[in-house]
């Protein structure tokens, strides 16, 4: 077996725990990604461990600096709360057994401007590695390693094609690629093997045919 250098002495951060903080820092910012700039609102559903521990590691103010969008080595994250109140976010720690999951999941439930609601459930898997379980309801299976587009649309033929070929195109390598169906609606994640510039993204996301388009990257764009 071989490991990555982070999984033996971890990330740079702030914070006691990898698990419990850093982990925390990027689910929130999954959560972020997901909500863009709309959410008001916010419940962090806490499971297992993340749910005895929280206050002790720093779980609260990580989950609330990764939704800000901060980095796990940014020194921000001690002062969370405060900087939440200054863009009048509000949220609050709830606790629930969230089924057969990893004890270190958290369930992010954002209420955004729109009236639109949105959820991300993630867990925190050991140094400083997550993996999204949940998004919207949809169950997923993913890390964020690599930058990760999902589209949602009207089931239909030709949507995979357009996708493929747009990337094909524009210089870009499919390293994963998944397809969720529920009924008539499906959720396509596609992991690439580089950023997504922003002309490809104006291509894919402009597209009448999604419902909802989201780019995912350990950074923003």
């Amino acid at each position: 077996m071989q490991y990555n250098i982070f999984d033996i002495i971890g990330p740079i951060m702030i914070g006691p725990s990898s698990s419990h903080t850093a982990g925390a820092v990027r689910i929130g910012r999954v959560a972020r990604q997901i909500g863009e700039n709309d959410v008001e609102k916010v419940d962090f559903i806490l499971h297992g461990s993340f749910a005895k521990t929280y206050r002790g590691h720093g779980t609260d103010r990580a989950l609330v600096a990764g939704l800000l969008g901060f980095q796990p080595d940014d020194e921000r994250i001690r002062k969370a709360f405060d900087y939440a109140k200054k863009e009048g976010l509000e949220y609050q720690f709830l606790f629930e057994d969230l089924g057969d999951v990893h004890p270190n999941t958290a369930k992010i439930v954002m209420y955004k401007k729109n009236g639109e609601i949105s959820t991300v459930t993630g867990s925190s898997i050991g140094g400083g590695n997550i993996r999204i379980i949940d998004l919207d309801g949809v169950k997923v299976d993913l890390n964020f390693e690599n930058p990760t587009i999902v589209l949602k649309y009207i089931d239909k033929r030709g949507v995979i094609a357009f996708l493929s070929q747009t990337l094909y195109d524009r210089g870009y390598n499919i390293e994963n690629l998944s397809t969720v169906r529920d009924r008539e609606i499906a959720t396509v994640f596609c992991e690439i093997d580089r950023y997504l510039d922003e002309r490809t993204k104006e291509i894919l996301f402009d597209d009448e045919r999604f419902i909802f388009a989201r780019y995912l990257s350990k950074r923003f764009r």
